[in-house]
């Protein structure tokens, strides 16, 4: 399922390449005749996401609200225009780690290839005729002979410019609303660090976290208590923080809980400038460009089941919390 990160990088490719222009809705698949009826032909005028929920608004008071869930993803194709956070002026994706920015890099010009398709450091060229995956993993297709391309599989919905076309696939969620009812959605969410990065929304998290007797392990994956968390970054985040998946909130003591907003924060800037979710820290050189390469070397306990704690050796376990995996350190996280 995309995290938070993902679903943040993807709402900014519709700022940069949608957001101003009429957009054409249609839906090839079929599905969403009537909701793309709704907004074919209307100005983007906004785009938002907030934890795993992206929000595209238009003229009209009109918004689509999209969940990609487990299996979404949106390709984008034609002249892409990469985002200024997202892509660097030599146009590598993701490699925004030049002097001065959030995520200093041992060495950043040392461009790599994700094993496992996250080609996020991949020069993809802005603007370029080509197609773009972007879901939990962003793979670059082939370019482009004629545009707009012919759809592909079952898409749900497909918003084409003048110059390039996003088709969503198997979404969870993607429906028309209007502006009351984005605001109750958006109400229900917990706080997004890069929505409501000031100390009310350490607060709040707080707050709620100290007054629950459900486990952290679950509480970090509840969209209602924080947006945006996932699988992959809840192991992490408990790992970092050397906390046991099943204490009770309002056990863990408030500058733990405090520091598990500040960490998810920091991981999820790292997730949105990178493409991909690094949560090792203080690697050298040689390290970080094999982290950047493949993911078994980016994480602390996520999908590492049987293999010795980077820490403390102590086997990964690998348990079901509410039909989810959950990876953790017996010892470490004692």
């Amino acid at each position: 399922m995309p995290e938070g990160h993902s679903v943040h990088r993807i709402t900014r490719q519709f700022e940069r390449n949608f957001v101003g222009h009429v957009v054409h809705a249609s839906s090839p698949q079929g599905r969403f005749a009537v909701g793309a009826a709704e907004i074919d032909g209307r100005r983007m005028i906004d785009a938002r996401a907030v934890g795993k929920q992206m929000f595209l608004g238009f003229e009209g008071d009109v918004w689509l609200r999209v969940h990609l869930g487990m299996y979404g993803a949106w390709d984008f194709a034609g002249d892409i225009l990469m985002d200024a956070t997202i892509a660097s002026a030599n146009g590598r994706m993701g490699q925004t780690n030049q002097r001065g920015t959030f995520l200093d890099a041992p060495n950043p010009d040392a461009v790599v290839f994700d094993s496992a398709g996250e080609n996020s450091l991949h020069s993809i060229g802005a603007p370029r005729k080509t197609r773009l995956r972007m879901s939990e993993s962003e793979k670059e297709g082939n370019g482009l002979d004629t545009f707009p391309p012919e759809p592909i599989g079952q898409v749900r919905v497909r918003l084409l410019t003048d110059t390039i076309c996003a088709d969503l696939r198997g979404p969870t969620a993607c429906e028309v609303l209007d502006p009351a009812q984005v605001e109750a959605t958006v109400a229900k969410l917990g706080p997004d660090p890069l929505l409501d990065p000031g100390k009310g929304a350490e607060e709040r998290f707080t707050s709620v976290v100290r007054k629950k007797p459900t486990p952290i392990g679950l509480l970090l994956m509840d969209q209602n208590v924080v947006a945006g968390i996932g699988n992959v970054y809840r192991a992490e985040l408990l790992f970092r923080a050397r906390l046991n998946p099943h204490t009770p909130g309002r056990q863990v003591p408030e500058e733990l809980v405090r520091g598990l907003w500040r960490d998810w924060a920091k991981l999820l800037r790292i997730g949105v400038e990178t493409g991909q979710m690094m949560t090792m820290d203080d690697l050298d050189p040689e390290a970080y460009r094999a982290a950047m390469a493949s993911r078994d070397d980016r994480h602390w306990v996520y999908k590492r089941e049987g293999l010795p704690c980077r820490v403390c050796g102590t086997n990964i376990v690998l348990e079901e919390m509410a039909a989810r995996k959950l990876y953790w350190c017996p010892s470490c996280q004692a």
